[in-house]
């Protein structure tokens, strides 16, 4: 082979190296700006919004997943929210993402958590296991779900002194933006639920709530251009209801808005199936209230000729509760 044909051959060999060189480099330098993309997301997911005077801190940030994954992991992981006197810790966190769809967020948090509120609130809460996925898009997070499993809280009010424990099997909660709108729904499966010093022997139970938001979906990253949060809203209860088991539920459906002042106004369905399973039920668990569930009990089944399933139509006025429109049953506090 001449000189000139063995030096333009390795002219090709070189030229082609150094585009796999480029080619490596500009893809490691992609990877490491998807990977602050992916810690800067997945900390805006916990509630990162600095200008709202919200910070997130993630110590001991590590990357990792090179070349195919990307991996934020994190020791610890604290939320503060100045403005509203919120601060929360939890343990360590595990993020992951493929390389071709950073938008797709999996993550683990392990406990213990701490969440402290201005107002005298303090939860403390442990799980076996917390799983969530976040998708993103480019105008932030569009939706999350996260499934914790074992988990148990303990909440106190330093105001009123009294405590709350709770256990749940497994816990789940779904999220997402809808246009404007926030859909938010939560199961809490196979709970048990005791307030410490009082003699009350809830039942176990599954909770449900599907709820719609109108113009709250940037709750989702917690954002509020109103300031208001939750005051001053209007949204749809799809489903808000209680399982004991055995075909034994009770729920509510309707409209519904919160004034300023966060009392509920709305126009309610309630539906109560077994209503003698639930008498039994609730009359073994509370005897000192006996006579009062029995008097419910038949009341709500006369109201609905005497069977055993009832729906009826509530009214919420300003907190007030109305059966029928007229007769009042019931008042609801100030959110």
């Amino acid at each position: 082979m001449a000189a000139s044909s063995r030096s333009g051959v390795s002219a090709k060999i070189w030229a082609l190296a150094a585009l796999i060189v480029v080619a490596i480099a500009l893809y490691t330098a992609g990877w490491f700006y998807a990977a602050a993309t992916l810690k800067a997301n997945t900390l805006a997911a916990l509630g990162k919004q600095q200008d709202r005077g919200v910070t997130a801190e993630c110590a001991d940030a590590t990357y990792r997943g090179y070349p195919f994954r990307i991996g934020l992991f994190c020791s610890k992981v604290t939320i503060d929210d100045s403005a509203k006197g919120i601060s929360a810790s939890f343990g360590a966190l595990r993020s992951a993402a493929q390389v071709y769809a950073p938008s797709h967020i999996l993550w683990e948090l392990d406990g213990p958590s701490e969440l402290r509120t201005g107002n005298g609130l303090s939860v403390t809460s442990q799980w076996n296991d917390l799983q969530a996925s976040l998708n993103t898009v480019a105008g932030g997070l569009e939706r999350s779900s996260t499934v914790i499993r074992g988990l148990t809280a303990a909440i106190t009010s330093s105001q009123t002194g009294q405590a709350v424990d709770l256990k749940v099997e497994q816990a789940e909660i779904h999220a997402r933006q809808n246009g404007a709108d926030l859909d938010a729904a939560l199961t809490l499966r196979n709970s048990d639920l005791t307030a410490r010093g009082l003699p009350l022997q809830i039942p176990r139970f599954t909770a449900v709530a599907d709820v719609t938001l109108a113009g709250k979906a940037g709750l989702l990253e917690g954002q509020d251009d109103t300031g208001t949060g939750l005051y001053g809203t209007k949204g749809e209860i799809r489903q808000l209801g209680i399982d004991l088991g055995d075909g034994q539920i009770l729920s509510v459906s309707g409209p519904i808005s919160i004034d300023t002042e966060g009392r509920l106004s709305g126009k309610l369905k309630l539906q109560v199936e077994k209503i003698g399973a639930w008498r039994e039920r609730l009359s073994g668990n509370f005897p000192q209230l006996a006579k009062t569930i029995d008097t419910a009990s038949k009341m709500l089944s006369a109201l609905t000729g005497g069977g055993d399933s009832a729906s009826l139509d509530l009214t919420l006025n300003r907190g007030k509760i109305l059966v029928g429109g007229f007769i009042a049953v019931g008042e609801i506090p100030p959110l």
